[in-house]
């Protein structure tokens, strides 16, 4: 019998330490394949960053680095001027880079830095016990807003994608979902996309996953990619916000 689908090289046996219905471990598998498709297992470098992601170097089967908290970018700065032949990616949450890393990210985008950054967005701090992040909506209610978050008092989320598509070396920054088969083939073509980008010194890329996080957000596994549809997808609408010709 014909094997037509199998577990991709590119993740290791070790089970995830993820909470049912978090699609953290769906980001992993797609980061996984499209570096197997590529060939590109053996020459990659990942940049782990602090939060739920933070043990990814256990499930990637890739060389990993362990971050500070936000500053991927600035690892992965260093690793790529260092060994420009390698592929280096980040792996960062919308707690570690839309708010500790900002400066980190804004200023990699403006360098141009070749790297490639795979940005979870679930709109909320998921490891720490459930806080307000940058990325929470308006009115979505959290540990450390029990009335919902009040925009007059804490400003509107970031839209981290809109904005680092304005920066002029920013070569490709595209927001997929990863709610539904559907979204998630969608989302391995922009995965793809941002690594080809890299692989042909196009320069930065960045590829914004929004995702869901049952337990922060009290909701059921289904509930929650309900909730992530109807919620997140009109304030953080899908979409490539920029892209190099030819990608």
């Amino acid at each position: 019998m014909s094997v037509i689908f199998s577990k991709t090289s590119g993740l290791t046996e070790t089970a995830t330490h993820y909470c049912p219905g978090c699609t953290h471990g769906i980001a992993h598998r797609l980061v996984a394949e499209v570096l197997e498709e590529l060939g590109l297992l053996g020459e990659t470098i990942g940049c782990a960053s602090v939060g739920c992601s933070i043990l990814s170097y256990n499930y990637l089967n890739v060389d990993m680095i362990e971050c500070s908290h936000g500053r991927a970018p600035a690892v992965a700065t260093g690793i790529k001027r260092t060994v420009p032949e390698k592929t280096v990616f980040t792996y960062q949450g919308d707690g570690d880079l839309a708010s500790i890393g900002t400066a980190e990210i804004v200023h990699a985008a403006h360098r141009g830095e070749n790297i490639t950054v795979i940005f979870v967005n679930n709109a909320i701090y998921g490891m720490t016990g459930g806080q307000m992040a940058p990325t929470t909506l308006a009115g979505q209610k959290t540990t450390t807003a029990p009335e919902g978050r009040q925009p007059e008092f804490s400003g509107l989320p970031l839209k981290m994608s809109e904005m680092l598509a304005q920066v002029p070396s920013a070569s490709y920054v595209e927001r997929v979902s990863l709610h539904h088969p559907k979204y998630i083939r969608k989302a391995k073509k922009a995965v793809l996309r941002a690594f080809t980008c890299q692989m042909e010194h196009r320069g930065f890329s960045l590829v914004e996953l929004l995702s869901t996080c049952p337990t922060g957000w009290g909701l059921d596994p289904i509930d929650s990619l309900e909730w992530l549809e109807a919620n997140m997808i009109p304030y953080y609408p899908l979409g490539v916000f920029r892209a190099p010709e030819e990608v």
